[in-house]
């Protein structure tokens, strides 16, 4: 069954076949084109973890393709009162046409997805969140980043870990900027490293942003303090000194570079306010591209299904 858990799991021409869906279908929702191709089908959403851009993105782009969105809140439906995660995907998955997820652990998501007798959607992890890694690629296609070499600046979290799958497998450079005892997951990094070798991709880690930033096409970060981190606040913050995105560490990019954030940017921490303002145009059509990429992901899985109307095997 094809589901959209990590990039790692779909080859080069499949997450272009992804992002090509998603540049036709916003060229047509832009045009006032919206055409069904989830006519009557239905999204289910279930958030462990609370989202502004997840949640509108989903809801809105399962709208648009002329399905239904059913938002479940962990704190309204039995798995957040104990019902095992296996038991919640086998009653759900017989009701609904495809599911999105957003949640904590990994494990749990999967779990989901092995029981699931529809596609499942990763709408972030504490591992990964490939649909903004998609959002991210579509995005610097548009500013005319199609070769880019990028530097991420910041922690070695679940944006980190998507950046280097996605680099690795569309086979460009991808350079990492951590503070020390904040790097990737070794094992991510491990299996990253296989696939750019097969891909072409080149994936270079340090500890030095202004080494990282040299001559990037691109600079992104994250916050440093992310959900679930609140009482380490003081201790990152500390740690993180010197990695803010300023206009200092923003000069030893290209002229032209551009920057990147997934949202919600804490300015002063992770991004100086004049570096957000001046990027203020490519961070937020990066924000409105979460709803036309992830219409790209559920109407290739859809598309992908058997003669059953049950995903197909990968």
């Amino acid at each position: 069954m094809r589901h959209f858990l990590t990039l790692r799991d779909f080859t080069r021409d499949e997450l272009r076949e992804m992002i090509d869906l998603a540049i036709k279908i916003k060229a047509q929702t832009k045009a006032g084109e919206y055409v069904p191709y989830l006519k009557n089908q239905t999204l289910a959403m279930i958030f462990e973890k609370s989202s502004t851009r997840t949640r509108v993105s989903f809801e809105t782009g399962i709208y648009q393709l002329g399905g239904t969105g059913l938002f479940l809140s962990s704190r309204d439906i039995q798995l957040g009162r104990g019902e095992p995660m296996k038991d919640t995907a086998r009653v759900i998955s017989r009701m609904v046409d495809m599911v999105m997820i957003r949640t904590f652990e990994q494990s749990k998501l999967e779990e989901f997805a092995r029981y699931s007798r529809v596609p499942v959607i990763n709408g972030l992890t504490d591992s990964y969140h490939p649909v903004q890694l998609m959002t991210d690629y579509l995005t610097m296609l548009e500013f005319g980043k199609s070769d880019p070499v990028v530097a991420y600046v910041g922690d070695g979290n679940n944006m980190a870990h998507s950046w280097l799958y996605l680099a690795a497998i569309m086979g460009f450079e991808l350079r990492l900027a951590t503070p020390k005892g904040y790097e990737c997951d070794p094992a991510v990094v491990l299996e990253a490293e296989r696939l750019a070798e097969k891909y072409g991709g080149k994936l270079i880690f340090g500890y030095d942003p202004v080494g990282a930033v040299q001559n990037a096409d691109v600079v992104t970060t994250d916050t440093w303090v992310s959900m679930g981190q609140e009482e380490e606040k003081e201790k990152r913050i500390r740690d993180f000194a010197g990695f803010m995105v300023d206009k200092k560490l923003m000069s030893h990019a290209k002229p032209d570079a551009i920057f990147l954030h997934c949202l919600p940017a804490y300015r002063g921490y992770e991004v100086s306010e004049e570096v957000f303002e001046e990027h203020a145009e490519a961070i937020f059509t990066e924000a409105e591209n979460r709803l036309h990429a992830q219409k790209g992901i559920m109407v290739w899985l859809d598309e992908h299904r058997d003669d059953n109307g049950e995903s197909a095997t990968c």
